[in-house]
């Protein structure tokens, strides 16, 4: 367990409002910076940022604001479609955000007259996370609070919907095999479900609760990593339904959990926003301890740069990026 006080991030970007979520976009935009998108009470932004590390010619961080997207109610979570590219005339940026009003809503812009937004209603409690079909992005799925996972088209229409036991809390689509979806619950259980014949194919036992975020490796789809109570589990799904490796990560409850896409083996946790400062663990899985600890004041939202080992989390007026020496 950690009680480390942790060290300051390695870059902050400062922001006009309270950040409730932050990702990077995990696909090529065609652009030599990433496309990052971060949500608050009001509003999304959605810019690009180059890092030193990217470009020598570069001080720390430049992020550079495309546009901000009036949403008018408190964004919970979001995702990137793989269809947004900044290389294309016109150019198309596209995501989708769960809000606090229930409700999903897919945004499309091309950053100059184009602006459309659909509304997708269906879920009846709170929305925990939102994923894009990661080939093509003609589908989202969602998980709510409301014991389901739902699969929608760019239309809008429900296409598919899973009853699940409990609180739906994460939730993955494979990289390649785009009929494999990972739905993560609250009461501890994962499973993986074929959209084809719409059932159960696999299911894996935290052996405790609650689980509050789950991740599916997409750089080597046999691992699975989550976040139960204070504590970080880790399954090879070819071995067994429990976990080949736990280890007591947070004081208090963990929050979130997300693989690297850079390397296989580093991952993050945070835990719950505390009165004074959220914790951010970097750990490596050859490493009994965490490899890098941070400390941002009320920490909201983790994403993974898509090359670098640099991580993102919100907070108040501020983005906080932390990158771990490999």
């Amino acid at each position: 367990m950690q009680e480390d006080a942790g060290r300051s991030a390695t870059y902050t970007v400062p922001c006009e409002d309270y950040v409730h979520v932050v990702e990077f976009s995990p696909y090529d935009c065609g652009s030599a910076a990433s496309l990052l998108a971060y949500g608050g009470n009001q509003y999304v932004v959605v810019g690009t940022c180059r890092f030193k590390e990217e470009d020598v010619e570069i001080e720390g961080v430049e992020f550079n604001t495309l546009r901000v997207f009036v949403h008018g109610v408190r964004v919970d979570a979001l995702a990137w479609s793989p269809e947004s590219r900044l290389d294309t005339i016109p150019q198309i940026i596209r995501f989708c955000t769960a809000a606090a009003d229930r409700k999903l809503r897919l945004l499309t812009s091309d950053l100059q007259n184009r602006h459309e937004v659909k509304v997708m209603e269906g879920h009846a409690s709170y929305i925990n996370q939102v994923v894009f079909e990661p080939r093509e992005g003609k589908q989202i799925a969602s998980v709510s609070d409301d014991h389901t996972c739902r699969v929608w088209d760019l239309d809008g229409n429900e296409t598919v919907s899973f009853r699940l036991w409990s609180p739906g809390v994460s939730v993955c689509w494979h990289p390649e095999e785009i009929f494999k979806l990972m739905v993560a619950e609250k009461k501890g259980s994962i499973r993986f479900y074929d959209l084809v014949s719409q059932q159960a194919i696999l299911s894996l036992d935290s052996g405790q609760m609650p689980l509050m975020s789950a991740d599916w490796c997409l750089t080597n789809t046999i691992k699975v990593g989550a976040v139960v109570g204070s504590d970080w589990a880790i399954w090879d799904i070819t071995r067994s339904s429990y976990p080949q490796e736990k280890r007591p990560a947070h004081l208090d409850k963990a929050r979130l959990f997300r693989w690297s896409r850079a390397n296989e083996n580093l991952f993050s946790t945070t835990g719950c926003p505390g009165k004074i400062n959220s914790q951010l663990l970097v750990h490596h899985l050859g490493h009994p301890q965490p490899v890098m600890i941070g400390s941002s004041s009320v920490g909201s939202g983790l994403s993974w740069h898509r090359n670098l080992p640099l991580c993102v989390i919100g907070g108040d007026r501020k983005l906080s990026f932390w990158m771990t020496e490999m």
